[in-house]
């Protein structure tokens, strides 16, 4: 018999060894001995983890805990889920997504104000390190982010969608709390602190996307560039800025259009409140503004001043 079929053989016999132990403890937990069955879980993932058996102790655990769920043991099965967890840190793991996949389903059917919810959302994050990214693998804050969405904690969920890369994800979650949570004046705050903060992380094009999907599902907001909100054209013209691309000027912009110089009528715009200046005004305007035009060493120091913020957001 060769080394591999010797190693199959070996992972079938420790699969049955598995399944027939899983057979006891959930004949315990049907007929009510959940603190019995609690403990031989407990005992039998010590006597795992001693032989070395990580991914027999892993999986028991995992189950376990998902059974300990179906029946409302909170506690016990919030036990067995960090047992999980120091399952993958004590045998180094390697961070794939299957195993991501199990530990958000352990997440969701956790108590949403239990204190051992909290500790395993860190742990988990901080074991997932192994992959990408400084603060938990992208995948997992998905997972954990989707599932927050799913019980209506937008807040905690856009964080964890700032730290993944499903862009198009977060901003449908912020179209639903806008529409739920927010006032329509508020429309475009939401997305604007979504922005910026994606950007603060270096993700452009996270912020990009966000951006986009955000503005073209929201029903309060009407198709654009440009927009009828200030604080989304400065959006929009920052995105370009950061990726270097020049503006195109949008139809509506030029003279005479809806926000054209000329306006309707062809007549001056002015600020709100303000009368519009006068002939004479306008001439000593422009006389003030010849006499005083800064050096030409001036207007260069000030222009890479200005430049600077876009220089650090590239």
């Amino acid at each position: 018999m060769s080394e591999q079929e010797s190693l199959r053989c070996s992972s079938a016999r420790n699969r049955g060894g598995v399944q027939r132990v899983e057979g006891k403890l959930r004949a315990s937990v049907e007929k009510g001995d959940y603190y019995e069955a609690h403990q031989m879980y407990r005992t039998l993932f010590f006597r795992y983890m001693s032989q070395a058996k990580h991914a027999e102790a892993r999986e028991l655990m995992h189950n376990g805990a998902l059974l300990f769920f179906s029946y409302n043991q909170q506690n016990s099965a919030a036990d067995l889920s960090m047992l999980v967890l120091e399952v993958l840190e004590k045998s180094e793991t390697k961070v794939e997504d299957e195993i991501l996949e199990s530990l958000a389903k352990l997440f969701s059917r956790m108590d949403q104000n239990s204190p051992e919810r909290v500790a395993f959302v860190s742990r988990a994050l901080k074991w997932s390190t192994g992959g990408p990214g400084k603060l938990g693998h992208p995948k997992l804050h998905q997972l954990l982010a989707v599932t927050l969405w799913k019980e209506q904690n937008y807040s905690e969920s856009r964080y964890h969608f700032l730290h993944s890369t499903d862009g198009e994800g977060c901003a449908q979650m912020l179209v639903e709390y806008s529409t739920s949570r927010g006032f329509r004046s508020e429309v475009d705050m939401f997305v604007a602190q979504a922005v910026l903060q994606f950007l603060c992380l270096k993700n452009k094009n996270g912020a990009s996307v966000v951006f986009s999907t955000y503005t073209e599902k929201h029903p309060s907001i009407e198709k654009g560039p440009p927009f009828v909100q200030p604080l989304l054209n400065f959006i929009w013209f920052l995105l370009l800025a950061v990726d270097g691309k020049p503006a195109e000027q949008p139809d509506g912009l030029g003279r005479g259009g809806r926000h054209g110089r000329g306006g309707a009528g062809g007549q001056q715009p002015h600020r709100a409140g303000l009368s519009p200046r006068t002939n004479e005004q306008t001439h000593a305007h422009a006389h003030t503004t010849r006499t005083t035009t800064p050096p030409a060493s001036f207007t260069s120091t000030h222009k890479d001043w200005a430049m600077a913020p876009l220089r650090v957001l590239r």
